[in-house]
Formats: structure tokens, C-alpha cells, sequence
């Protein structure tokens, strides 16, 4: 493997960036149409269009500036920027529509190629040259890189001459028409010979932008760079400074040679106007077998690159290269692509998904270096620095530009690229690099947590059952895993506190995050941290103790009581601790035989409130023990009954009365009713069964008594302690 990079050709700044992206965009728009723009919009009107075309690539040349300085970026140019800072989804949802594009866009220059070919040539056969251009680009191509370089550059030289040959026209005398009457602004009249019974500002905006969109061409290359962090920002800078000097000098050259309705009606205005007219031809001819050269490579390399990080399928097969480096087997499956819709004769409804799609890319770009600036990492150090101002106006315009080019095909393109994001985000891919999406959750986080600091009275809207479960015996919790995780589920948390000796307990540490792990991958979040400690009870306080200062911190701690615990001094110390820093507590103890039976019915007590039956906002220690058992009532489809004890037969409707209302403003429809006269020690022997039993409880809870109702239930039993910050009532 290391013989293999050792062999692959690097490229520097002028060949491997600056040459194929002023190449892309000196292209065809340039020769036979930059003429109608002038010719609609004037020579004010063409130089505003072409300023704000090159500020919008510009925004997005120096965004990419930034980001490119500041990652080790690989192959596939855009797609990697995006993927290594948002994620192989994000990024493979951009790629996969930005690669068929780019391939689509080969296909529309090699049809640009022919039309220039069957001027000079009329009588050749249409589909014979687009075969023969087709079979030379992929030939050229598949070679290698270098080979591609190269011919660019002969490509270059033949685009330069022509461009001489606009010069010599203005030194021998073309432009005749005064320069007070070419500085206009235009008027937009269209032509009908052309298709255009009208236009305007933007509609010739639409026309002439896509000459600017080619800034991509050169960071496709990013996998064959020497030093991509320098060779990306100055090739595709000097590009763009290149190229937009010559469209305003050409611009204004065109204002002073044609009149306005030879340069609205001649779309080879500028091939009869220079000073040798085969050499423009030869530089139409250039620009476009240029382009689709470039188009040829480097979507193969975005397709190359996908296959790496195994984004399609067959990712194996995609990513395979020859013995100099080059992805040959993703060139192939580009070429037959790219034949397929060669075969299709006409592209032109597809064709603004070209230019959207790179409108797309260019606005996801500036997204990138917009969250990079504001979430203010560390790890964001770009040797190249812009400021904050510009994504935000590279991103605006961007957008801006796309519903003024087609806001029908815009919303199309978009609603593909979510497409492809839902599909990719279902494949579990695996990231081979760290992205900013988690820094970019952590401060949202962060920033939430500021904002909801001290409103104390949210919690209770917002209540969710955020567990911590104290662990020293790893089997007894895994005993009571589907039970966790029915109080939990679904938006709640479980955090597994391990209390562990001083001397290490064999494996603990990784059954504790494997229990972890099995609670995340069945719906329900789950943390793990372990304290060493020899006293349990001091263990779980100084968790509990901790976490104090922390906004997302847990609100139940969850004890197991089991036959080997000593309640006095290892579970009522925690209890009495919760009370103080108001933590809810769940005291569970299952039946030996019982267990939680078949999981239908849960019965919940509640206490006899004697002269008090009005209900307020606090109904007393009840609210805990309602939500858990409407939380298990959902995940197990059980239902619930209220059973109520009074000593006084009087009260026997004030108590039916309460128990209605409460199930009416707790909002628990076909929850079932009981109001028992008697003993409550005599009542709960003989009480309707249920497979769990819900009790509150006070800080002194007796043990015998928790022994006593589990016993007389015959079933597993919760005692439940509120924290005064739950209400079934929110």
C-alpha cells in the first residue's frame, strides 16, 4: 500500500487547482453569451451581473479558503469539507446528487462540443462526434490525472490565443462606438430569433451565472494535492481574480465593438467580431472539451471518495485504484453513466439541476465555516481567516440565487437532497473522522442550559424520568433491565452508578458499560461512571452529591432493595440523603415468585387525606408515583387502579369524588377507581391483584413494613418518594 501513494502523481497550485478552475470558468457562456448579456442588460447592467456572480463564488472561495486550512482534507473536494464537518450523511446527501449532476454536466459540454464541431463541419454525424469526444475524454481520463493536466494545458494555450485574438480586434480599430455611448444600462428587449420575447435583470442573471460556478473544478483534486491547504485557496483565488477581470474587460470590448442588436441577436458576435475567428471556434471548442474534461474527473474522485467511506454500495468496488493511484473502477462507472445519458439526446430539462446542485454545495459550504465561527472551538484554527460577515453572505446569496435561476427545479433539488440525507441517515454509517455535529449538539446544550437555568417551574412541564440506578451486583440489575427501561422509555434516561471496592472488582467496569450500551440500543439513553468506595450508601451520596451543580442531572435514584442488603445502613442513609437534595426515590422490591406477573394491572395507593379532599396544585407525595405508573401503563398496555383506604365511612364520596377529579385533571382515561372503609395493614391482604403494587413512603420507612405489604400483595412492590418538583397535573 505505501508503494502505491509513493507512485501517485501530486499536483501543485497552477496545475492541479488554478488550471482547471479558470478553464471551467472561461467555458462556453464566455464565447456566446456573454454578447446577449451585454447586449440586454448594457454594459452597466452586464458588469453588475458579473460582479455579483463572482461575489457570490467568491464568498464561497474564501469559506472553502477557510475550511481547507484548517482540516486534512481528502479526496472528493466539496463532499469531503462537508462530511468531515457534518457527517458522512450530510456530506454523502450533497455528494451523491453532485456527483450524477457533475456527470450530467459532462454529457451537456460534449453536446456543446459537437454544436461548435457541426459549424465548421455540418456535414459530420451528430452522434458519431459526440462518441468520438466521449471515447477521447474518457480515454484521457482514465490514463491518468496527469494526462488530463496536460492536455488542459494545450487547452490553456489555445484559449489564450483566442483571447489575443479579441485583443488585436480593439488594437486595429473594433471598437467604434464611443465610450460615453457603451457605458449604458440596457433595456432589456430579449430576442425573438433567440427564443426571448423579453427579459429582464434577472432572467439574464440566470443566464450568465452559471459561467461562475466553476470554482470547484481545482478542489476535486483535493486527493492528488501536494499541499491541498495551500494549493486550494491560492489556485481557486488567482482563478476567480483571473477570470473576472477578463469577462469586465471583454464585457466592455463587446459594448464598443456590436450594437445592441447585433450583440441581442448574434450569439457568435464575439467569432465575427475578432481579429482571426477560427481561433475563437478553436477556443469554444477548447472550453468546452476542457470542462467536460475536468467535470470527468473530478466526479469520479467525489465518487471515489463516497466509495471510501463506503456511503453507496459496493463502496469496496468504487474505492479500488490502479497501481499509480488512480480510482479507475469509479471512472469506469462514470463513463457508462455518463453514456447512458448521452443516449438521451436532450438535456436541457434537467440542465439548471447542474447549477442548483452547485448553488446547493456553495451554501452548505458557507454552513460549515457559519457553525465552525459560532460554536468557537479550539480545533477551529484556519490558517486562512475570514470574517464572520462572509459565509453569511455567501450563504444568503447563494440561496438567493437559486430561486431567481428556477424556484420550481430549487425546491426539486432541495427535496432531493433530503431525500438522500433520510435514506443515508437509515445506513449507520460508520464516520472515519471526528465532525463538529457533537460540538455542535454540546453547545446548543449549553446554550439551552443557560437559558433555562433557575426556572425552577419548567421542570415540571418538561418532566422527564432521568434514572440513576446504583449498581454493585451487575447481575441483580440486569434482572430489572426491562423494567428501567419501561420507566424510562422513551425520552427519559438511565445513569448506572457503579459502587465499586477499592479493590477492583474482575470485569465490572465493562459489564457496566456493556448494560449501558444494551439500554441505548433498545430506544433509552444511557451513561455509566463508576465511584470506588467501600461504603455503599457514601458512595451513592457523593454521586448524588456531585451531580448537584450539573443542569442535566438525574431527578429518581432507583434502589434494588435485594436479600443481601443491609437496609438500615446501606439504603436509608441514601433515602434520608435524596430527601435532603430533593432527588425522587424508587424502592423496589420484587417478588421471589411474582416477579411483575403478566404486566396488566398496576395498583397505586393513595393516602387517606381525611378532612382535606380539596385538590390543589399539590396533591401530595402522589405525583411520582402516577407518573411512573402512567410511564409503565404506556409501555406495558397495563391500566391503572386508584385504590384509596379511609377509616371513616362518611367520607366514602368525598374519597370516590377525589379520586374522579384527579383522574380527570390528570388526564388518565379508563384508569379504574377503588375506595376501600378498613384497616389499611387488613385492606391491602385482600385488595384486587395486581403484578405491581405502588406505595409512597416517608423518609422513616420501616423495612418490616416494606416486607409486611409485599407479602399480603403477593406481588412486587414500589415505594415511592417525590421530590416536590414532578406534578401529574402540569
Amino acid at each position: 500500500m505505501d508503494i502505491q501513494k509513493n507512485t501517485i502523481k501530486k499536483f501543485g497550485t497552477f496545475a492541479g487547482v488554478f488550471t482547471p478552475t479558470l478553464l471551467t470558468i472561461l467555458g462556453v457562456i464566455m464565447y456566446l453569451r456573454l454578447g446577449w448579456v451585454v447586449g440586454n442588460a448594457g454594459l452597466l447592467g452586464a458588469w453588475l451581473i458579473i460582479i455579483i456572480s463572482f461575489l457570490i463564488t467568491l464568498c464561497t472561495a474564501l469559506s472553502m479558503s477557510a475550511i481547507t486550512t484548517n482540516i486534512r482534507i481528502g479526496a472528493g473536494g466539496a463532499y469531503a469539507i462537508i462530511s468531515q464537518a457534518l457527517g458522512l450523511e450530510v456530506g454523502g446527501s450533497l455528494g451523491i446528487p453532485r456527483y450524477i449532476s457533475q456527470g450530467l454536466a459532462v454529457t451537456m459540454y460534449i453536446f456543446g462540443f459537437r454544436e461548435g464541431w457541426l459549424t465548421i463541419f455540418p456535414g459530420h454525424d451528430a452522434f458519431l462526434v459526440d462518441i468520438l469526444v466521449f471515447g477521447v475524454l474518457l480515454t484521457i481520463a482514465y490514463i491518468s490525472a496527469d494526462l488530463a493536466i496536460k492536455t488542459q494545458f494545450f487547452i490553456m494555450v489555445v484559449i489564450i490565443l483566442s483571447l489575443f485574438s479579441i485583443v488585436f480586434a480593439a488594437y486595429y480599430g473594433s471598437m467604434y462606438i464611443p465610450t460615453e455611448d457603451a457605458v449604458r444600462w440596457g433595456t432589456f428587449k430579449g430576442s425573438v430569433e433567440n427564443g426571448f420575447t423579453g427579459s429582464d435583470f434577472w432572467l439574464v442573471f440566470a443566464v450568465f451565472f452559471p459561467a461562475a460556478t466553476g470554482i470547484m473544478a481545482g478542489a476535486n483534486m483535493s486527493g492528488e494535492l501536494k499541499n491541498p491547504k495551500k494549493s486550494i485557496p491560492q489556485g481557486t483565488l488567482w482563478a476567480i481574480a483571473v477570470s473576472f477581470l477578463i469577462y469586465m474587460v471583454l464585457a466592455y470590448w463587446l459594448a464598443r465593438t456590436a450594437t445592441e442588436q447585433e450583440l441581442i441577436s448574434d450569439y457568435n458576435i464575439i467569432v465575427d467580431k475578432s481579429y482571426v475567428g477560427p481561433l475563437i471556434i478553436a477556443g469554444i471548442l477548447g472550453a468546452t472539451f476542457s470542462s467536460a474534461l475536468a467535470s470527468l474527473v473530478g466526479s469520479s474522485r467525489i465518487l471515489f471518495a463516497m466509495g471510501e467511506h463506503r456511503v453507496l454500495p459496493y463502496g469496496v468496488f468504487l474505492a479500488g485504484q490502479s497501481a499509480n493511484g488512480q480510482p479507475r473502477n469509479a471512472m469506469i462507472v462514470t463513463g457508462i453513466m455518463i453514456f447512458i445519458s448521452m443516449l438521451l439526446r436532450d438535456l436541457n430539462a434537467i440542465a439548471p439541476l447542474v447549477t442548483l446542485f452547485f448553488l446547493i454545495t456553495y451554501a452548505m459550504i458557507n454552513v460549515v465555516v457559519i457553525i465552525e465561527q459560532r460554536l468557537g472551538l479550539i480545533s477551529y484554527r484556519p490558517v486562512f481567516k475570514v470574517y464572520k460577515w462572509i459565509p453569511w453572505l455567501g450563504l444568503i446569496s447563494s440561496v438567493l440565487a437559486m430561486f431567481i435561476i428556477n424556484p420550481t427545479i430549487s425546491l426539486l433539488s432541495i427535496s432531493i437532497v433530503f431525500v438522500v440525507y433520510w435514506f443515508l441517515s437509515r445506513q449507520n454509517l460508520e464516520t472515519p473522522f471526528e465532525d463538529v455535529r457533537s460540538g455542535l449538539f454540546v453547545s446548543f446544550a449549553e446554550w439551552a442550559a443557560k437559558h433555562t437555568w433557575g426556572m425552577k417551574s419548567m421542570q415540571q412541564r418538561a418532566w422527564k424520568p432521568n434514572l440513576m440506578v446504583p449498581i454493585r451486583d451487575i447481575h441483580g440489575a440486569k434482572g430489572n433491565f426491562q423494567f428501567l427501561r419501561n420507566i424510562a422509555k422513551p425520552k427519559g434516561s438511565i445513569k448506572l452508578l457503579g459502587i465499586e471496592p477499592y479493590t477492583e472488582k474482575t470485569g465490572f467496569r465493562d459489564q457496566l458499560a456493556a448494560l449501558s450500551e444494551s439500554f441505548r440500543k433498545k430506544g433509552v439513553f444511557s451513561s455509566w461512571s463508576v465511584i470506588h468506595s467501600d461504603d455503599f450508601a457514601k458512595g451513592v451520596n457523593y454521586g448524588n452529591q456531585a451531580l448537584q451543580g450539573a443542569f442535566f442531572k438525574p431527578n429518581i435514584v432507583f434502589l434494588n432493595l435485594q436479600q443481601h442488603d443491609d437496609y438500615e445502613t446501606e439504603l436509608r442513609p441514601v433515602i434520608k440523603e435524596c430527601i435532603r437534595l430533593e432527588i425522587g426515590v424508587l424502592l423496589y422490591l420484587s417478588h421471589p415468585k411474582a416477579l411483575l406477573g403478566q404486566r396488566n394491572m398496576i395498583n397505586v395507593w393513595v393516602r387517606d387525606r381525611k378532612h382535606n379532599w380539596d385538590l390543589g396544585w399539590d396533591i401530595g407525595n402522589l405525583d411520582l408515583s402516577i407518573l411512573v405508573a402512567y410511564k409503565l401503563k404506556m409501555n406495558w398496555d397495563a391500566q391503572i387502579r386508584l385504590i384509596i383506604v379511609i377509616d371513616d365511612e362518611k367520607e366514602k364520596e368525598n374519597a370516590q369524588d377525589f379520586l374522579m377529579t384527579l383522574v380527570n385533571l390528570a388526564r388518565l382515561p379508563q384508569t379504574l377507581t377503588d375506595v376501600h372503609v378498613g384497616n389499611f395493614r387488613e385492606i391491602v391482604e385482600v385488595a384486587p391483584a395486581a403484578d405491581l403494587n405502588i406505595f409512597g413512603m416517608e423518609g422513616n420507612l420501616d423495612f418490616n413494613f416494606v416486607q409486611e405489604v409485599s407479602a399480603k400483595t403477593g406481588s412486587s412492590c414500589l415505594f415511592v418518594k417525590d421530590s416536590g418538583h414532578e406534578s401529574i397535573l402540569a
